[in-house]
């Protein structure tokens, strides 16, 4: 019976911890040093586990600095017991490109485990004073217990300008790209591959997500920053990596279409709902999510554009 109750419980145990593993796919190498987590698109649900963003990592001679730390605990988990069996180098820096959920969620994970955590000083209020809502919400989103995602730990390093972090032959450089899908969006740029980590400032084969805590006319600015970096290959916040060509349809023209649409709408006097009437993005509904996003995009967007044109 002792044996049998042994057997019951390691069976209990085994099944508990694939119940809660993160459901990620073996990491796709992009260049010699540069690696990504290629997500699928739609909402966090129970069955996804929350995957269904971008996620990255670089490995140097000396150390490694993972871009982005998931939307959970689990996922972190899952992330650092992967780059173990690719390398043996310690993961010495995680950074946070924005101060979304899917971003930060994992961060207590990472610290624990003995990693620097890196965030625009502009990410850093949001994380502060909403981190615990988002743990909360994300354990609801994925039917977790209570207490299953531990409350993103603050990033103690803080970029308000370009960093260089050296992982022992290879250097990330960390810029600030601005006020974008949040404020205080970052890129990783590694020079020594030509590769991009731009985080939710580029999406592809899906429509981007227009949040309260977005700026739009911003957004473009960021973009046409990006433009310096023509010959990368870009790991976007979601889709797949491509040059940045690839992204002007589904990023740039669409967000310079609703801007333009809105500004235009609000100098007329139209109202809200004249201005989402006359708004045609049916060049975007071959994206995924476009049921689901498009009609909010537009409706923040309007308000955005409103209250700048009292600024």
């Amino acid at each position: 019976m002792r044996i049998l109750y042994i057997c019951l419980l390691l069976l209990n145990l085994v099944m508990t911890n694939s119940a809660h593993a993160a459901n990620l796919p073996q990491p796709t190498k992009l260049a010699p040093h540069s690696y990504a987590w290629i997500g699928p698109y739609g909402p966090p649900t129970k069955e996804n586990k929350g995957f269904r963003m971008n996620l990255g990592f670089v490995v140097g001679n000396s150390a490694v600095a993972v871009i982005d730390s998931g939307y959970s605990d689990a996922m972190a988990k899952t992330m650092l017991k992967q780059i173990k069996q690719l390398t043996s180098k310690p993961v010495r820096y995680v950074i946070n490109t924005n101060s979304q959920p899917h971003r930060i969620l994992g961060n207590a994970i990472f610290k624990k485990n003995g990693a620097s955590l890196i965030a625009s000083s502009e990410a850093i209020p949001r994380i502060k004073n909403e981190g615990t809502t988002m743990a909360r919400s994300a354990e609801g989103r994925l039917r977790l217990k209570k207490g299953s995602i531990h409350t993103p730990a603050l990033p103690e390093r803080i970029v308000n300008e370009a960093l260089v972090l050296d992982l022992g032959g290879v250097k990330l450089n960390v810029i600030p790209a601005g006020h974008t899908h949040t404020a205080g969006s970052l890129i990783v740029e590694v020079a020594d591959d030509n590769v991009v980590y731009a985080g939710d400032i580029l999406y592809g084969g899906r429509l981007l997500a227009i949040l309260p805590v977005s700026r739009v006319d911003k957004w473009i600015q960021s973009y046409d920053k990006l433009r310096k970096y023509q010959t990368a290959l870009f790991v976007p916040g979601h889709g797949e990596p491509a040059k940045l060509n690839k992204f002007e349809h589904s990023t740039y023209q669409y967000l310079t279409t609703l801007k333009t649409h809105m500004d235009n709408a609000i100098s007329m006097g139209l109202d809200l709902n004249d201005a989402l009437r006359r708004l045609d993005q049916s060049a975007w509904q071959g994206l995924a999510d476009f049921d689901n996003l498009a009609g909010r995009n537009a409706h923040q967007t309007y308000l955005e554009r409103e209250m700048v044109s009292f600024e």
